[in-house]
């Protein structure tokens, strides 16, 4: 079975991926989320570009209280805003999309700038995502769920999926044409 698992390269990715992403949900279940806080730099950096981007756009944001950094929550002014939670603020998906291009075939240079340009623009799909639902929440906060849930959930892992098909068509070392034979 191991030698098998060593002969076919797209069986050795799905090991080597899976097995990689478990050691690194039991490490941020039990070490990185527990022990530092990288949940809430990334929120903290979520709220800053979503506010920034929501102000951009002419809204009044709700004013932040005395102990502000304390806060998980960004919205537009009139509403009871956005609480922004662990789940969602993308780590996870850092490390699926991280770990899919680290073990799927292709040249280590072209990996050593598309790790950094996915992580980027998944972040930044993300401020969208959450500028959207405040403004979805201004108009009709019943529209809230659906779209956190749904709507967005398929947006967001959709170009997450996009981007590993662009690696996997465009820049790995792995032919996807089947032979006519």
């Amino acid at each position: 079975m191991i030698q098998k698992i060593k002969e076919n390269p797209f069986l050795r990715f799905l090991v080597l991926a899976s097995s990689s992403y478990l050691i690194w949900y039991w490490l941020y279940n039990k070490v990185i989320s527990p022990m530092t806080d990288l949940n809430r730099l990334v929120i903290d950096n979520l709220i800053e570009l979503s506010s920034f981007t929501l102000k951009a756009l002419g809204y009044q944001l709700i004013p932040e209280p005395p102990a502000a950094d304390q806060i998980r929550t960004v919205g537009i002014d009139g509403t009871y805003g956005l609480w922004i939670g662990d789940p969602c603020n993308g780590i996870t998906l850092f490390a699926l999309f991280t770990l899919f291009i680290f073990w799927y075939p292709g040249p280590w240079k072209k990996k050593m700038w598309f790790i950094p340009f996915g992580l980027i623009s998944i972040h930044l799909i993300n401020v969208l995502r959450i500028v959207a639902l405040c403004i979805i929440v201004t108009y009709d906060y019943a529209y809230l769920d659906f779209n956190h849930n749904y709507t967005f959930t398929i947006v967001v892992n959709g170009y997450m999926f996009l981007l590993w098909i662009i690696w996997a068509t465009k820049f790995s070392d792995v032919s996807l044409k089947r032979d006519k034979n």
